[in-house]
């Protein structure tokens, strides 16, 4: 028997009342969260004839892709009628930059505070903590107003700073906690070689940070991508967002609700997360298992 089977134990002879029930409890969650988007597919695929018929839960008799042609480079929002494709582009310029530098900044932070801890580091890591529990909306007027002073506001670079001011106390957590599990001895034998500040941190605790790396990325890159809230404020109207873009062609007042565009930009809006989710899905639980949750 191979230590991978020792580990998980013996699989069981016969199934019990409770593994049933385990179970039928999964199966009733996974068709709770399935069975929206099985609608959302196949009506994706559907003519707006066959929509109007009334049955959702039916497939598509004739399946057709150009709802999702029109959805990505047609569909409008008022007089503007270039699809969502310039929304998914605003949300990559948006997402890769704010998903590096918090990541980059929250490491620093938490490698500082569990190795060096400077002096009141912890009154700084505490008020960072504060400010995650506080709700965001608070913040927002004194933003803008901070953001206009500066000239950052319904800017790129406003929306990106936005994102990795927020992004910083979770991330800052995640790593210091992550680093906490290192042994010191470690930390001990690089300043013995000669390692500083920097050396030690992209040449020894970078390198281990694989799986808290995974964990920070899976929740920056899914956070700033759904996000709407902060694109609709601070963005501007040339940086809006895919989901801003998305609210707009879903709630426009003009024509018919074309459902099955509205469908396949929703899919279409959701794809990257989904597929961040279903790629690193393993490794962010190694992550969380390997120390996300420690300290």
């Amino acid at each position: 028997m191979s230590h991978q089977e020792n580990a998980r134990g013996p699989k069981p002879k016969r199934l019990t009342s409770s593994r049933i029930g385990i179970y039928a409890f999964l199966v009733i969650a996974a068709a709770f969260f399935l069975l929206p988007f099985y609608v959302m597919v196949v009506t994706s695929l559907k003519g707006m004839p066959e929509i109007l018929k009334g049955n959702i839960f039916a497939l598509p008799e004739k399946p057709t892709f150009e709802p999702w042609v029109i959805a990505w480079a047609k569909a409008c929002t008022g007089v503007n009628c270039d699809g969502i494709r310039v929304g998914v582009i605003n949300s990559f310029k948006i997402m890769i930059p704010s998903t590096f530098v918090s990541i980059l900044l929250g490491a620093i932070n938490g490698y500082a505070l569990s190795f060096w801890r400077p002096k009141g580091g912890n009154v700084i890591f505490a008020i960072l903590l504060l400010g995650a529990f506080i709700p965001y909306q608070v913040y927002l007027y004194p933003l803008v107003r901070m953001l206009s002073q500066v000239g950052l506001y319904n800017t790129l670079p406003g929306i990106i700073a936005v994102h990795t001011i927020f992004g910083l106390p979770v991330m800052t957590l995640l790593f210091r906690n992550y680093y906490v599990a290192v042994p010191i001895d470690l930390f001990k034998a690089a300043r013995v070689d000669g390692g500083g500040f920097w050396t030690i941190f992209f040449r020894l605790m970078i390198p281990m940070s694989g799986p808290i790396l995974v964990v920070a990325a899976i929740l920056q890159v899914t956070g700033i991508w759904n996000d709407f809230l902060f694109g609709l404020i601070f963005a501007g109207r040339d940086n809006l967002p895919m989901t801003v873009e998305l609210n707009n062609i879903v709630n426009t007042t003009t024509g018919t609700k074309a459902y099955d565009v509205n469908m396949a930009a929703t899919i279409l809006t959701a794809m990257v997360p989904l597929i961040v989710y279903f790629v690193s899905g393993r490794w962010f639980v190694r992550g969380i298992a390997a120390g996300a949750v420690k300290g």
